[in-house]
Order: structure tokens, then sequence, then C-alpha cells
């Protein structure tokens, strides 16, 4: 297998499983906590490989997840299009930030992220009153370190570049 299908097979089969684990039912009490799977793993390979993953791709996996989860078509991917430009803007040295830095970063961008799919919400008229709506923030900055470093093993044994 050639490096860069093998590459795209990783990037794609990385991306299949993040949307599986977000799909995944969880107990009721972890429900809240579920970490952001899908932008985690986003993030991860646009700092990883800025030329194959970016606004597009985000763009896409938005999409996708709209359609998995039956949401307003179009709000995960605006959420995760602004997540790709972002880093993709700062990657040059986001990239060599220690893991913790990254986590911090990681953190910012959730933010983001559910700011603007709670603005959407906002205007559908479902609000939310919960402080648990931002439980998923500090749960993905907790798993990054972990994240990365899973997905960091699995381009390193493709051998990709």
């Amino acid at each position: 297998m050639s490096r860069s299908s093998s590459s795209a097979l990783a990037i794609v089969s990385s991306f299949a499983i993040a949307g599986m684990l977000t799909l995944t039912p969880l107990p009721e009490w972890a429900v809240a906590w579920r970490p952001e799977w899908v932008a985690l793993t986003l993030i991860y390979w646009v700092l990883t490989v800025p030329r194959q993953v970016g606004i597009g791709a985000g763009w896409a996996l938005g999409l996708i997840m709209d359609a998995a989860q039956g949401t307003l078509l179009g709000a995960h991917a605006l959420g995760f299009s602004v997540i790709a430009y972002i880093t993709l803007r700062l990657y040059p040295r986001l990239r060599w930030f220690p893991l913790y830095q990254q986590a911090i970063f990681v953190g910012l961008m959730l933010l983001v992220y559910r700011s603007a799919t709670l603005w959407i919400n906002g205007i559908q008229g479902f609000a939310q009153e919960s402080w648990l709506y931002w439980a998923p923030v500090l749960s993905s900055m907790v798993l990054w370190p972990c994240v990365s470093v899973l997905l960091q093993a699995t381009f390193r044994a493709r051998g990709m570049r």
C-alpha cells in the first residue's frame, strides 16, 4: 500500500472511530461529560497533516455529524470549520507546544465550538440552562494528551509523513 493511501486510511479510520465513540450510548450520568471525539481528532489531524485535513474536512465531518445526530444541517459543520481554520492559522506554533499547552488550546477551540452550537440552538429556541453543557470541554481537555499520543502512535506505526 502506498504511503498516501496508508495515510488516508489512517485518517478516515480515526474519524470513523471518533464518530462511533460520539454516537455510542452512555449511561445517563456520563452523557453530559462525553468528550468531543470528532473535534479532538480533527484538531490532531489538522496539526499533523494540514495539507490533507483542513477546513473542507471540518465542514464535511460536521455535515456527517449533523446527519448522524439529527441536528440542524450545518450546525456542527460551522463549528468544525471554525476549529479547523483557527488551528490551521496557528499550527506552525501549536505543533511544538507541550501537550498541556495544546490541551489549553483544545479547550479554547471547544469553547468556540460549543458557543457556536449554543448560539445556533438558541436561534432555534432550544435554551441550554445547565452548566453541564460545557462539561465536554473539560473532559476533552483532560483526554487530549491520551488522544494525541494514541493518534501519534498510529501515525508513526503506518510510517506516514
